[in-house]
C-alpha cells in the first residue's frame, strides 16, 4: 500500500507545530484535522466500510513516522486506531454508521479504560454498569483518556451488569454526556489531550460491543495487539528521530580549536554507533511482531506481550544517549531531542506498563496463567 501521498501532508503539519504543541501543551488540532481528511483514520479498517484495508505493517509505518514528527499526534492517532478496531470487531447495533464514520474521519475515536482503583491493570475496571429499565446506566470515572473532550466516540469499559466477574465495553458518543473532569500537565506527550473524564450516561444495550461479559476478550484479543504494537511503533519513531538529530548535530557541530567535528571524536562515534545498533535491533523486532500479528502463529502471543516493553525500554536508552551526546544543544531545546526524550518516557508507564508486560511475558514462557 502506497501511503506517502496521504502521510506526507500530515507529517509536515505535525512537524511544523510539534515544538509549539509541546511547549504550550496544546492539542494538535491542525494535525488531527489533516488526519481526518487524509483517509488515514481508516488505515486499518476494511475497505467495505470505507477504510484503506491496511494491517499491522502499515500501522507501524505510519505511527513511526508520525511519532518522529510529533509524539502527541502519534498517540492521538494510536488511540483512535485502537478504538476503531474495537468497534469494528463488534459493531454496536445502536450505532449502525459508527464504523464508517471512524473510517472516513467523520469521527475520532479513543479508549477510556484506565481507572484509579485498578491503575495499570486496565483489564480490571472497578466501576460497574447498572440495569435501568430496558437500558444501561453508566456512572464511570476514568483516570486517563487521550483526546478527552475532543473525541467523537469513546470506547468505555466497565463491570458487566450481569456478572460481577465480567467486563463490558460500550461505544459512547461524545454527545451522550461525557465530561472532562480534570487537566493534564505531563512531562511528555503534552499535547495529547489526556485527562480524567466522567461518563454519566444512559444507553440502550445496543451500544455494547459484543455479547454481555465479552469485554475482557475484546481487550486482550483486539485492543492489546493493536495498542501494544502501535505503542511500540511510537517509541521507535521517537528513538529514530533522536538518532537522526544526534547524528546530524554531531556531524555539523565543530570544535574549532582542534579543527574537527564532534563526530570525529572516537567516544562520540561510539555512542552514535550504539544508538544506531540498538535502534536497528528494535526496528527488526517491531517488524517481526507486525508480521506475526498480521499472520498469527504460535509465537504471536509472545510478540504482543514483548514488543511494547522492549521498544519502550529501548526508547528510554536511545533518547537518553542522544541527550548526552548532544550535550547543551539538546538540553537547551535547540534540537528537539529533549522533546523526544520526554515523550519517550510516557510509553513505559502507559498501561499495560512495561513492567506488567515483562511479568506477563515471564508467565507465558514459564507456562503460568497470564491473568
Amino acid at each position: 500500500m502506497q501511503l506517502d501521498d496521504r502521510l506526507e501532508p500530515v507529517l509536515k503539519i505535525a512537524r511544523d507545530n510539534a515544538a509549539y504543541v509541546d511547549r504550550a501543551g496544546e492539542y494538535p488540532a491542525a494535525a488531527v484535522d489533516a488526519l481526518r481528511s487524509s483517509g488515514l483514520l481508516g488505515l486499518t479498517l476494511p475497505e467495505d466500510v470505507g477504510g484503506l484495508g491496511g494491517g499491522p505493517v502499515e500501522l507501524v509505518e505510519v505511527l513511526s513516522a508520525l511519532a518522529g514528527a510529533c509524539g502527541s499526534t502519534a498517540m492521538i492517532y494510536l488511540m483512535h486506531v485502537s478504538a476503531a478496531m474495537s468497534v469494528a470487531a463488534a459493531p454496536p447495533a445502536a450505532l449502525p454508521d459508527v464504523v464508517e464514520d471512524l473510517a472516513a474521519g467523520r469521527a475520532l475515536g479513543t479508549l477510556a479504560f484506565s481507572e484509579t482503583a485498578s491503575r495499570s491493570h486496565f483489564w480490571a475496571p472497578m466501576s460497574r454498569a447498572v440495569a435501568d429499565g430496558d437500558g444501561i446506566r453508566l456512572r464511570v470515572d476514568k483516570s486517563w483518556v487521550t483526546s478527552a473532550g475532543r473525541a467523537d466516540v469513546y470506547v468505555v469499559s466497565t463491570g458487566s451488569v450481569d456478572d460481577n466477574t465480567a467486563v463490558d465495553v460500550y461505544a459512547v458518543p461524545a454527545a451522550a454526556g461525557a465530561q472532562v473532569t480534570g487537566t493534564f500537565t505531563g512531562m511528555g506527550l503534552r499535547g495529547n489531550g489526556s485527562a480524567p473524564m466522567a461518563f454519566d450516561v444512559d444507553l440502550p444495550p445496543g451500544h455494547r460491543l459484543g455479547a454481555p461479559g465479552s469485554g475482557f476478550g475484546l481487550m486482550t484479543d483486539v485492543v492489546m495487539p493493536w495498542f501494544n504494537l502501535g505503542n511500540a511503533a511510537v517509541s521507535i519513531g521517537l528513538a529514530g528521530a533522536s538518532v537522526d538529530a544526534a547524528v546530524a548535530h554531531c556531524t555539523r557541530a565543530r570544535l574549532e580549536h582542534v579543527g574537527s567535528s564532534l563526530a570525529e571524536l572516537p567516544t562520540v562515534r561510539a555512542r552514535l554507533a550504539r544508538m544506531s545498533l540498538a535502534l536497528g535491533a528494535q526496528r527488526a523486532y517491531l517488524a517481526a511482531a507486525a508480521a506475526s500479528i498480521a499472520a498469527p502463529t504460535d509465537e504471536t502471543g509472545l510478540y504482543v506481550l514483548g514488543v511494547k516493553a522492549a521498544a519502550n525500554d529501548a526508547a528510554l536508552t536511545i533518547t537518553d544517549e542522544a541527550l548526552r551526546v548532544c550535550g547543551g544543544a539538546a538540553y537547551s531545546a535547540q534540537l528537539g531531542v529533549d522533546r523526544h526524550f520526554r515523550d519517550a518516557r510516557a510509553g513505559h508507564v502507559m498501561a499495560p506498563t512495561a513492567d506488567v508486560l515483562y511479568d506477563l511475558y515471564g508467565k507465558a514462557i514459564t507456562g503460568q496463567p497470564l491473568f
